[in-house]
């Protein structure tokens, strides 16, 4: 299960990547926002943190319009490690060397096909279970 929310600068692409898992055979469930109504962006990151935290959901989606500011508050929940991504490139090595359990996209940044590609190399690429990369999230772990 793909936990995912966006606040209203995210709403219209986190639509079309519920629609696009969903055609992939992949179950969502959507933490809001629900519409186009100015929101703020914190209580659906931490919201989909807090589900992948607790195990509900496998991993995370998040979106705004630039990713920063709902990556920040998605992190903010302890064993969460959220990567902002802009291409399929930065999707793969934050699963490869941080082992990212909630992606961040800006819907104002990037382009839908290119979210689309960046969605799919992030959800499909494994963690190098590299010992420095491991040693590494132990250290941000430690830090918390």
């Amino acid at each position: 299960m793909i936990a995912i929310g966006s606040d209203h600068g995210g709403f219209e692409l986190k639509t079309k990547v519920i629609e696009h898992l969903k055609e992939q055979g992949m179950e969502c469930r959507d933490f809001g926002t629900y519409n186009l109504d100015s929101c703020d962006y914190p209580e659906f990151g931490h919201a989909v943190a807090k589900a992948v935290a607790s195990g509900e959901c496998e991993k995370g989606i998040v979106i705004c319009t630039t990713g920063i500011g709902i990556s920040i508050a998605a992190n903010k929940v302890a064993g969460i490690r959220c990567g902002l991504c802009h291409n399929t490139t930065t999707a793969r090595l934050t699963r490869e060397h941080n082992n990212a359990n909630v992606l961040a996209i800006g819907a104002g940044m990037v382009g839908e096909n290119v979210a689309m590609d960046i969605v799919d190399t992030f959800l499909a690429t494994p963690f190098s279970n590299g010992e420095r990369h491991q040693r590494r999230i132990d250290k941000i772990e430690d830090l918390g």
